[in-house]
């Protein structure tokens, strides 16, 4: 019974460190779009084409799930975001690359980074129920 208290005790300790590193993310390469909070109004809102979208309304937004894929590939470039061409402007070689597994929403498996899979992960806690 302890193995198991402790498997449980090291995956908390995992997930907390996977949201500060998403946390970390965010405010470096996001929040001059996206905003300090994900709703959006960050200071390049402004002069962008399209407003930026309220990151913390994506699961209200698909039924109260969230789109894990299509984050994914939103931020990586998979799907284009047409404010701004394929992949967001800012993030170099950050999300290049497919070493890493990540579950979506339905359970399928889809290839990226552990950086993505940290700022998915901070994204999906930022949600508004």
């Amino acid at each position: 019974m302890r193995g198991g208290w402790l498997a449980v005790l090291m995956a908390l300790a995992g997930a907390a460190a996977a949201q500060e590193t998403g946390r970390d993310i965010y405010a470096r390469y996001c929040v001059a779009c996206h905003g300090t909070d994900g709703t959006g109004d960050g200071p390049m809102r402004r002069v962008l084409t399209l407003d930026p979208p309220d990151l913390t309304q994506l699961a209200a937004r698909n039924g109260g799930v969230f789109p894990r894929q299509r984050v994914i590939w939103r931020i990586d470039g998979r799907d284009p975001v047409l404010a701004h061409g394929n992949e967001m402007p800012v993030y170099g070689d950050l999300f290049a690359g497919r070493d890493l597994v990540i579950r979506d929403e339905t359970g399928q498996t889809l290839r990226s980074t552990q950086p993505m899979a940290d700022l998915v992960a901070w994204l999906e806690g930022l949600q508004r129920r």
